[in-house]
């Protein structure tokens, strides 16, 4: 009897795709970096090799964006389909299953393909053994679709709304818990704001006053491909994406790239209401440089004076690069902003965008939701009161000072305002009173009942920026 022939060997195939979105992903999770700055480069070095194509670019960021904005559900799933604990799952291992996941559960394409090029990504970047677990792994994930799998492995929310929603809606509990006391009301706001966080947020683009029109940034993206901001008259929104670094006004820095949210807290300081002059303005905490450009570009068309100060060296270099080419006087310094460089009272406008738990941004940094923890906020804690009471120091009697945070966090919004305003857990400040920043927003809907301002994802269309204006009153 002939016994039966072994299968030849057969190489794994590479997919450029699929390799570049699992590197991706170990820089994430072994060197804490950040997608939208790991990914650039990476996709720069793939199209220098022939036949890598745009398609190719917009599927390695689709799997990258997605798997991590939808991993607490992916896991969740994932852990339905193993034998054991998921941290005893080798981290480059559930990588791929991850990946799989989102190709399977989250994209079009095909089960079948879904799941042979993850196993191929598997041998490659694995071995045969781990790709065997793979094939497994992702076939049991096959065998039912997203809702499927949410009935499976999400509680009920009748039993328990907030793991129920984390679960469905890929947000650590404490975040969703953290989001639906800031943003009150029942089910539906708390959904319609955590599906807005998966979503792949707009590029946008802000005019420069006096430096680029929306006009000019119309024509270089081309009729169709560009559109009017929403609420900020400096914005123009691209439709389709693209490359914002091959506009000239942007290489030039006549031009940026800016959130509607960051363009509307400059915005807003610089046309609060002033009693007496109006020729310095601070921006306390300047990096990476985006309002501190446009504050600049402000401030000239008054012939005011702008100092951007920023403790960090590296950062305080791209608030320089921001700058570079700003038509009025402005000085860039890296210096503490809770040890100033400057004597009281020199300021007429203060703006006080202090570092926070970046929960605002989720849309643009999803695995900042994976990396934050509760306890994030006793360390910002000091640190944002104390910049708050310093840039009431620094500004003038009648002066205003804007407040300002990339989250929604009540811990990070209303309760610093409200510590500092009464002197609790502090030195007493300079005297201050609240105004009203909402008229200073025109045309921007569901602004709350004031005075301080809270823009969301899923209302606005923006990143969950918090505004108060704080005038100094002695």
């Amino acid at each position: 009897m002939s016994q039966k022939q072994a299968k030849p060997y057969r190489r794994p195939k590479k997919d450029p795709v699929r390799i570049l979105a699992f590197e991706a992903l170990r820089a994430v999770d072994e060197r804490d970096a950040y997608a939208n700055l790991v990914l650039p480069p990476l996709l720069r070095k793939a199209r220098q090799q022939p036949g890598f194509e745009a398609r190719d670019a917009a599927l390695a960021t689709e799997l990258v964006y997605g798997t991590l904005r939808r991993q607490g559900t992916y896991d969740a799933i994932i852990s339905a389909c193993v034998d054991r604990p998921l941290r005893e799952v080798d981290p480059p291992v559930l990588d791929v299953l991850s990946l799989g996941a989102h190709q399977l559960l989250g994209t079009r394409i095909p089960t079948h393909a879904a799941v042979s090029a993850s196993v191929e990504l598997a041998r490659v970047v694995l071995g045969d053994g781990r790709a065997k677990f793979v094939n497994a792994v992702l076939r049991k994930i096959a065998a039912h679709d997203l809702d499927g799998w949410l009935e499976r492995v999400a509680p009920p929310y009748e039993e328990d709304a907030e793991d129920h929603l984390a679960v469905v809606h890929s947000h650590p509990r404490w975040v969703v818990s953290a989001l639906w006391d800031s943003l009150g009301g029942g089910r539906a706001g708390i959904e319609e704001l955590l599906e807005a966080d998966n979503e792949r947020p707009e590029v946008t683009l802000v005019a420069r006053p006096g430096r680029a029109t929306t006009e000019e940034l119309t024509a270089a993206v081309g009729e169709g491909a560009a559109l009017p901001g929403r609420w900020s008259p400096y914005a123009v929104r691209l439709a389709e994406g693209g490359e914002p670094g091959a506009l000239d006004a942007v290489r030039e820095g006549r031009a940026g790239v800016q959130d509607e949210g960051s363009q509307l807290v400059a915005l807003a300081l610089a046309n609060a209401p002033l009693e007496g002059g109006d020729a310095r303005w601070l921006d306390g905490c300047a990096g990476p440089g985006g309002k501190a450009a446009l504050l600049g570009a402000l401030a000239a068309e008054r012939g005011a004076f702008l100092l951007a100060s920023e403790k960090q060296p590296h950062r305080a270099r791209l608030v320089e690069r921001a700058l570079a080419g700003n038509p009025g006087p402005y000085q860039v310094i890296t210096a503490d902003g809770t040890r100033p460089a400057w004597r009281p009272g020199s300021f007429d406008r203060v703006l006080m965008d202090v570092p926070c738990t970046g929960l605002g941004a989720l849309r643009r940094r999803p695995e900042a939701r994976w990396r934050r923890r509760p306890e994030d906020l006793d360390g910002f804690a000091p640190l944002q009161r104390a910049l708050l009471r310093e840039a009431l120091s620094a500004v003038r009697v009648g002066g205003v000072v804007g407040y300002a945070t990339c989250s929604p966090h009540l811990a990070e919004t209303r309760v610093v305002v409200d510590d500092v305003l009464t002197g609790r857990g502090g030195a007493a400040p300079a005297a201050a009173e609240l105004i009203d920043a909402r008229p200073l927003l025109p045309g921007v809907p569901a602004l709350g009942d004031g005075p301080d301002v809270q823009l969301w994802p899923h209302v606005h269309g923006t990143d969950a920026m918090y505004l108060a204006l704080l005038r100094r009153t002695a």
